[in-house]
């Protein structure tokens, strides 16, 4: 079977979600971001879908969310299950709900942006925006330490290697998808010498693989209460290497920290001032107090700002 085409699935559901959902920024950025052998967005009738890997209690297993028609999309998201065991429908359901932040409240969300006079037509012209989550916290982190200060597509290649190399194969790959994102375990054959990387940050994914392999950010897929997310957050900070821009990352996308702010970041400085909102990190900062607490959904605006493809839907 061609890996690009969509086999039947063995299950499937329909995840409800509140509208507004800004369906091209939201599968747009997963399809820009998603790692080879994991992750694939694939063109199927009436758009397309995420195709992902996931270790779910019956086994690896392998989803497909459809992007819906539309940004209203009031019949929410199709969920399918692949390849795996059945039985796990409801525990992807979960993960995937997470994933794709569907238990935001956009209005709540958009109606703290919109007070802002510099925000309030971008919110009105694109509501519904979301917060690309992670499917696991410790992956989350490896990830991230991966995008320090490389391109989106840079990020990918390195990410691809570490999965191709570490990753646990799929019995039989389904749409493209190969492996499982590697666990902390086995990420403990990982060397320094097969990272294509420079030397400190061979030293610091090491650091955080260590950790990780420790405990650091073992949690459930989900939103993290306050003092865990603290108490992790301020572990995962003093391993070399690991600054704001990571920890705020890891915080957003993996450990539901809404109000997580990334100020410099390349994108959002570049987005700030083409709003003309701020010029350099520390302004950017500053202004981006009256967005509190929701500072992260306002990142997805200032990304929106300029052209990447992490805005739309792949062609």
């Amino acid at each position: 079977m061609d890996d690009a085409v969509l086999p039947p699935p063995l299950a499937t559901t329909t995840l409800p979600a509140r509208t507004p959902l800004h369906v091209g920024q939201l599968f747009g950025h997963l399809a820009a971001t998603a790692v080879p052998g994991v992750e694939r967005w694939v063109p199927a009738p009436g758009g397309g879908a995420l195709v992902r890997t996931l270790a779910l209690p019956g086994g690896p297993a392998v989803v497909a969310a459809h992007a819906p028609a539309g940004d209203d999309a009031p019949g929410g998201v199709r969920l399918d299950l692949l390849g795996g065991d059945p039985a796990d429908l409801d525990a992807a359901a979960r993960v995937v709900r997470w994933w794709l932040d569907l238990d935001a409240d956009p209005g709540a969300v958009d109606a703290v942006l919109a007070a802002d006079g510099a925000l309030a037509p971008l919110v009105a012209a694109v509501p519904g925006r979301r917060v690309p989550r992670a499917c696991g916290a410790a992956e989350s982190a490896v990830r991230t330490v991966l995008g320090q200060q490389v391109s989106t597509a840079a990020a990918r290649t390195h990410t691809a290697r570490l999965v191709a190399r570490h990753g646990e194969p799929l019995p039989v790959p389904v749409a493209g998808a190969t492996h499982l994102f590697p666990t902390p375990e086995r990420l403990a054959a990982l060397t320094a010498e097969e990272l294509a990387l420079p030397h400190a940050r061979r030293r610091t994914l090491l650091g955080v693989v260590a950790a990780l392999r420790e405990g650091l950010l073992d949690v459930p897929v989900g939103r993290l209460d306050p003092g865990a997310r603290a108490e992790h957050l301020a572990a995962l900070l003093a391993l070399p290497g690991v600054g704001p821009w990571t920890a705020s990352t890891v915080a957003l996308r993996a450990l539901g920290d809404d109000d997580a702010f990334l100020p410099s970041d390349l994108g959002a400085v570049a987005g700030a001032r083409a709003l003309g909102l701020a010029d350099d990190a520390r302004a950017l900062e500053r202004r981006s107090a009256v967005w509190s607490p929701v500072r992260g959904y306002a990142l997805q605006h200032l990304w929106g700002a300029v052209p990447h493809a992490i805005n739309a839907l792949p062609a």
